[in-house]
């Protein structure tokens, strides 16, 4: 296995692990986020459905059941 390819597993098994675009970026040694989306942004979640949960839960003090 080449360097390269062990970079990038690691890198895909931390998004899997779900790690956040900055925990990534910042492991990897990237300059910025950004770096790293345009890398492996077509490896985390397209799921908002947290996000959903989180705003319902702030706009009316209870999450949606």
């Amino acid at each position: 296995m080449s360097f390269h390819a062990l970079r990038h597993t690691h890198a895909s098994a931390l998004i899997a692990d779900g790690l956040n675009v900055v925990e990534v970026s910042r492991r990897m040694g990237h300059k910025n986020p950004i770096v790293t989306l345009n890398t492996y942004g077509h490896l985390f979640k397209r799921d908002d459905s947290a996000a959903a949960r989180a705003i319902e839960k702030a706009m009316t003090g209870k999450p949606k059941s």
